[in-house]
């Protein structure tokens, strides 16, 4: 990609981290590809990315977030005010990058990015505008942005977006490289979990589930009996009390985790919530999982795990059904058959896509190099 030098890349995905790290998977991705491309990523100031984003080296701009409510009343009325607003305030952004392509994953950031990218206004020459779709059901933004796109991706088939391409979610090199084996040792001694036990990772995302914290810790004495270790992130917000009888496996709880790679090496077995980035970190990994889908919303989340689950990778329970008696019954009996975790372990492996954010970077480099060539000849 050395010929691309000098592309200017534009990655729109904020909000919640289920859109900020498939971003943040694809620079990475283009920085790998093309070390001269200058990467940016559009953002809110509401959002995780004002942390996650600078943290991880990237210039971050924000724009004013521009919701679009989905039942009627006063916010559907400031819609339009808010929109254009977030959308001049995007137009702007592009214009001092001097923007080559968009590279949108939905979210509040995401809809100003296209309509700037695509508007009249924007440049001499409109920007090609690149989306992906992490979600087994798309959002309102990707819906309505899919029509003004060069190219759209998808994580999974049936996400709503006409003609997309499958490849996948994007994730960080670091999971879709990982070797659990060769960390294990590593991984265990860091979090100071036993070395030869069988380990069970729990974890509800940033802010943790108290359905999944309640059981689990709730289970503990039956798990540390069946000498089984814990890892446990139960969310900062959150507590938990194992109980763990003596001399059994070490319950480690922690607030949260930030080398999630490392937690994953550590691991036999996960239990977890389904969101999108999580079924495609946990299938990455190659880790048997057992989903605990969020109770509401739009049934998004037990779409995103159905995949994986009919693969043979993973196991789907209920919230109302994740149970300490569950834990304590199923965990061990799985934990303690290791040619039914091998058979998961490959059923991950295999309906995963450890390289979609090389693909999502490769087809953004070649939209931007297509786009500089015609501004050259203009």
């Amino acid at each position: 990609m050395s010929s691309n030098s000098g592309l200017s890349v534009v990655v729109a995905g904020g909000g919640t981290a289920g859109h900020i790290e498939p971003a943040l998977a694809v620079a990475d991705a283009v920085r790998r590809l093309d070390p001269l491309a200058r990467v940016t990523a559009l953002g809110t100031p509401k959002g995780l990315e004002t942390t996650l984003v600078p943290a991880r080296g990237y210039d971050l701009r924000l724009i004013p977030p521009a919701p679009l409510p989905r039942k009627p009343g006063m916010d559907l009325l400031k819609t339009p005010y808010r929109l254009d607003r977030s959308v001049r305030a995007a137009r702007r952004v592009l214009a001092e990058v001097d923007a080559d392509v968009v590279v949108g994953f939905g979210g509040y950031v995401a809809l100003p990015a296209y309509l700037a990218a695509r508007g009249r206004a924007a440049r001499r020459r409109r920007i090609p505008v690149l989306i992906h779709e992490a979600n087994a059901s798309a959002g309102i933004a990707n819906k309505v942005g899919q029509r003004l796109a060069d190219q759209v991706m998808a994580a999974v088939p049936g996400s709503g977006l006409a003609g997309a391409e499958v490849v996948g979610i994007p994730v960080r090199r670091a999971i879709a490289d990982l070797d659990r084996a060769a960390l294990r040792d590593e991984a265990r001694a860091f979090f100071g979990l036993d070395p030869q036990a069988p380990v069970l990772l729990v974890f509800g995302g940033s802010q943790g589930a108290q359905q999944l914290n309640e059981a689990v810790a709730g289970a503990a004495g039956a798990l540390g009996a069946a000498g089984i270790g814990v890892l446990h992130a139960h969310g900062k917000k959150n507590t938990v009390s194992p109980e763990s009888p003596a001399g059994a496996p070490r319950y480690v709880a922690v607030p949260y985790v930030d080398r999630m790679d490392l937690a994953y090496a550590a691991a036999d077995l996960v239990i977890c919530r389904s969101g999108a980035m999580t079924v495609a970190e946990v299938t990455a990994a190659g880790l048997p999982a057992i989903y605990v889908p969020l109770p509401h919303g739009n049934g998004e989340q037990r779409l995103n795990a159905l995949p994986v689950v009919d693969a043979g990778a993973a196991l789907l329970v209920d919230n109302a059904e994740m149970t300490s008696d569950y834990v304590a019954r199923e965990v061990p009996a799985l934990l303690g058959d290791p040619a039914r975790l091998a058979a998961m372990t490959a059923a991950g492996v295999g309906s995963g896509h450890r390289h979609a954010a090389d693909k999502v970077a490769a087809t953004a480099l070649s939209l931007a190099a297509e786009h500089r060539t015609g501004r050259a000849e203009r």
